[in-house]
């Protein structure tokens, strides 16, 4: 079970630290579990990590970083059921590939390629949304009208702390908790929205204390443990498909990243915090507690690191041999009667283009 931190705010927590803080453990999690939660863990990371190498090369433009976010991300998707939906935001752009979706579709959508959009019914992944909040509306709306077709499933939509600042936000929290939609809000809170502070954007104590306000459960966890992230989600879902509506969940961390490869965040960051976190970063918190429970080796972590790079390798590869696409696809959907001036448009591009 997890512990409740009170002198942290309630912080909910179960990986311990091998020696003041004693591991916990969680009730339906076997060896085999555990690896596949790690495996997962691995894939974001090194799928992270080399986007970031892939954006410096100028293969891809400006690029959204989730290092130190995989706890929350494959924590929260690993309590779903298949049936279940994910509405991420950007910063968990590579969230499908817990669903099975190929390495060079993420690639490609970062890339501007038409082959990196996909069927959200295919892996029940809605489109990513970029600006801010917006996803949380259509993953209460989703919920809501699954529930009236009577349909068994669970939408869980991702959010930075900057989103809790928006009207989309309060707008979907009001509608999920008068509705009781079956939906879970999953507030990653890594106290930055880009360069504001937490600070400037509520006097609220903890983001879970907005929660009351919707009529809903606010739980706190500490996000760099994937397992108090696993468990919470868990109750949260099992409480949306029980009929008892949503929960909000806030998981807390300190971004130890750029928020984007556009971004200098040593000019408002705090340096000396990020190096503290960056010791304690959550993949190899739950490498070390494996290798304390007995569950993995130094070899299969190596291996499994393996696996996750050839993966990239292999989906860079395909993404890069996708054929150039067309750019009046940019067009093509823009209007339903495209005014005069757009084909103009067009002609003027394709000629800069060279084509």
């Amino acid at each position: 079970m997890s512990q409740v931190l009170p002198a942290e705010g309630g912080l909910r927590r179960v990986i311990g630290d091998g020696e003041s803080f004693p591991d916990g453990e969680v009730e339906g999690l076997g060896p085999d579990e555990l690896l596949a939660l790690y495996r997962n863990l691995v894939l974001l990371r090194t799928y992270d990590e080399r986007s970031v190498v892939y954006h410096r090369q100028g293969r891809i433009g400006t690029y959204a970083i989730f290092w130190n976010h995989e706890a929350m991300q494959a924590g929260g998707v690993f309590a779903l059921e298949e049936r279940d939906w994910i509405f991420p935001a950007y910063r968990e752009s590579a969230i499908g590939l817990l669903r099975g979706m190929p390495v060079s579709t993420v690639l490609s959508w970062w890339r501007g390629h038409p082959s990196g959009w996909w069927n959200p019914a295919e892996f029940n992944v809605a489109s990513i949304c970029v600006p801010i909040a917006t996803q949380i509306p259509h993953a209460v709306g989703f919920a809501w009208g699954s529930a009236l077709k009577g349909e068994d499933r669970v939408a869980l939509t991702f959010f930075g702390d900057g989103a809790t600042s928006e009207g989309s936000f309060h707008e979907g929290a009001t509608f999920a908790g008068v509705m009781k939609a079956p939906v879970v809000l999953f507030c990653n809170n890594n106290h930055w929205a880009i360069s504001t502070p937490l600070s400037a954007q509520t006097a609220a104590p903890t983001l879970a204390d907005k929660a009351i306000g919707y009529g809903m459960p606010g739980i706190r966890v500490d996000g760099g443990d994937v397992l108090a992230v696993y468990q919470a989600t868990r109750e949260a879902v099992a409480r949306a498909r029980a009929g008892e509506g949503p929960t909000f969940i806030e998981a807390v961390t300190y971004r130890a990243a750029p928020h984007a490869t556009a971004d200098d965040p040593s000019i408002y960051i705090d340096l000396e915090r990020v190096e503290v976190e960056k010791e304690n970063e959550c993949v190899g918190r739950f490498e070390r507690y494996l290798l304390r429970a007995g569950v993995l080796t130094e070899a299969r972590v190596e291996e499994i690191k393996q696996e996750a790079l050839e993966l990239m390798r292999t989906g860079i590869v395909e993404a890069e041999a996708e054929p150039p696409a067309d750019p009046g696809l940019v067009f093509e959907h823009a209007y339903a009667n495209p005014p005069p001036a757009l084909a103009d448009d067009l002609a003027e591009l394709r000629r800069v283009l060279g084509e």
